[in-house]
């Protein structure tokens, strides 16, 4: 007895265009997917590997200035980029409080210099700041477009399924014969769009989960290493204005 087999080629060579052309356009939602599944996992990989790095070498070292150093050489480390922009920061907030002092009595050299020190932790603060949503945004892009994968292209599948069946009934209608040779031919060729689509989706739904998981962790160091960052700074200060 042959034994049955599923000639997709064939079943899509006879398909109808419209069967055709939803098929071609889920195999480029399937094609950007896994580009992007590829390309974000090598960035979000690396971030975490350089951010682990840097982060256990910030706290050996505790100098800035190597730090600093040491994030230059980092550059796929989000925790590396936003210690750079605040460092970078503070040098300017140091820079503009030692050079606009003026000449009056100690005290009130004092207070300024003091007062200088602390409004310049609040741009430390912004520019930390936006430099977290900065790094955000260079995570989670493309990400999206694996969830608009995973949510459309079983619609998508499904409309060219409805599409090849109604198709295949018209068929019925006009040879006037409803036997199974008749039918699954049509039917098949119509539910290989349900597959396809399905096909798509499955990993995309997949990924993106991941990739959202792994985002989350990655947003929370920044979160913590910023914090940690701004305290190691308040704490600087306030040990100098007490000697």
């Amino acid at each position: 007895m042959p034994v049955a087999r599923i000639d997709l080629i064939h079943m899509i060579g006879n398909a109808s265009l419209i069967v055709q052309l939803v098929l071609l356009l889920l195999l480029f939602f399937s094609v950007t997917s896994w580009a992007i599944i590829l390309i974000k996992y090598r960035y979000i990989k690396k971030a975490f590997e350089q951010s682990a790095e840097f982060t256990e070498f910030f706290w050996k070292s505790r100098d800035l200035s190597n730090a600093f150093t040491k994030a230059k050489q980092l550059r796929g480390s989000p925790v590396a980029r936003i210690f750079r922009i605040g460092y970078v920061e503070l040098k300017k907030t140091s820079q503009s409080g030692d050079t606009s002092q003026p000449q009056s009595s100690e005290e009130n050299r004092e207070n300024s210099s003091f007062s200088t020190k602390f409004s310049g932790m609040g741009n430390v603060n912004r520019s930390l700041r936006r430099a977290m949503n900065t790094e955000m945004t260079r995570l989670t892009q493309m990400v999206p477009f694996l969830a608009t994968t995973g949510n459309t292209t079983p619609f998508i599948g499904l409309f060219g399924t409805v599409w090849g069946i109604m198709n295949s009934f018209s068929g019925i209608g006009q040879r006037g014969s409803a036997s199974l040779a008749v039918v699954a031919p049509g039917i098949s060729e119509a539910l290989v769009a349900t597959a396809a689509g399905l096909a798509a989706a499955i990993p995309a739904v997949i990924a993106f989960n991941f990739f959202m998981n792994k985002i989350r962790i990655v947003e929370t160091e920044m979160q913590s290493f910023s914090a940690d960052f701004l305290n190691i700074i308040e704490r600087d200060i306030l040990r100098t204005e007490r000697r």
